[in-house]
């Protein structure tokens, strides 16, 4: 073979690498954008299911949001990418003599109109088992790209709360007139990291807003949907961003969920006591709260420590 011979074929092997990986980073591309926003400066909510969301709060709320409301997908990311099927193996039904179906999981952005007309964005899915950092410059990227003018999360966490009180909710951010006029329930503790915290550091870093609303559900219910959570993040996402989402379906999810669960408790005197005894602790918890001193009541009220050990008890059950 000549030189030139050579040249022309290392040229052609060159040539067909460059055009197999444009293909490959074609077909793997993370986060697909379908469509702008509509709306100039929208709200981004968002809820990765998975991980620390006690009740389904932030999953049953985004799902409300979209399934009551006019919707349209705008961008999902490559879940191949990022989801670890073994480690989470989808849902599956086999019909007597063949397989019905998968559920695949996704995670999409939807524009979603309220019921005044108002565009805002919802983000849901599984929270990423893979690329987080670049899941997270992604969704920097959009922020900026639309001008995203708050970026809302949700989720529940186990609470030693009983339910027969009404549902607390925790506010944080890095914008402190969201969040004025709200009692910490906890000081300082030492929580499993999450794409949400990580998503709220980065938002932080490039000085856009963030704010997390999170559902206090009682610790005996967090591995079950609990409706009554989703109810009281809609309400204070919506008395947040002025946002109107119809709440006459879940809020009846939340009473036909909360009788059977009344309907348990009164059916074993040792539930009973245990509903009574959180009672008792909650109640003194509220009043210290409202006691600047902490000291309305002489009941033993739950620390950091406790409240953090419900949190992981919460999250090795999900592992099991």
């Amino acid at each position: 073979m000549t030189t030139a011979q050579m040249t022309g074929a290392q040229s052609v092997v060159r040539g067909g690498a460059k055009s197999l990986i444009s293909a490959y980073h074609e077909r793997v591309t993370l986060l697909r954008v379908h469509a702008d926003p509509v709306s100039a400066r929208p709200v981004l909510v968002h809820a990765f299911a998975g991980f620390l969301d006690a009740g389904g709060g932030g999953r049953l709320a985004v799902a409300h949001m979209i399934e009551s409301l006019p919707s349209r997908v705008v961008a999902d990311f490559d879940i191949d990418l990022l989801y670890d099927y073994r480690g989470r193996r989808p849902r599956a039904t086999f019909l007597s003599d063949h397989y019905g179906e998968i559920e695949l999981p996704e995670l999409q952005l939807h524009e979603v109109t309220d019921s005044q007309g108002q565009g805002f964005l919802v983000l849901n899915g599984p929270e990423p088992d893979l690329g987080w950092r670049s899941v997270r410059d992604a969704i920097i990227d959009l922020v900026v790209r639309w001008d995203i003018s708050l970026v809302v999360g949700m989720q529940g966490v186990p609470f030693p709360a009983p339910h027969t009180r009404p549902v607390q909710v925790t506010a944080h951010g890095n914008d402190s007139r969201l969040i004025a006029g709200r009692t910490p329930w906890v000081g300082d503790i030492e929580v499993p990291g999450s794409l949400a915290g990580l998503l709220e550091l980065a938002l932080t870093a490039k000085s856009r807003t963030s704010l997390g609303l999170v559902a206090h559900v009682p610790h005996y219910l967090a591995a079950a949907d609990y409706p009554a959570a989703a109810v009281r993040l809609i309400e204070e996402f919506s008395a947040t961003t002025g946002l109107t989402i119809p709440l006459d379906d879940v809020r009846e999810s939340a009473e036909q969920a909360d009788a059977e669960i009344e309907r348990q408790v009164s059916s074993d005197p040792d539930n009973r006591k245990v509903v009574a005894a959180l009672e008792e602790q909650f109640d003194g918890m509220v009043a210290a709260r409202a006691d600047e001193s902490g000291a309305a009541r002489d009941l033993p009220l739950a620390t950091g420590d406790e409240i953090a050990a419900q949190v992981e008890q919460f999250l090795a059950e999900l592992d099991r």
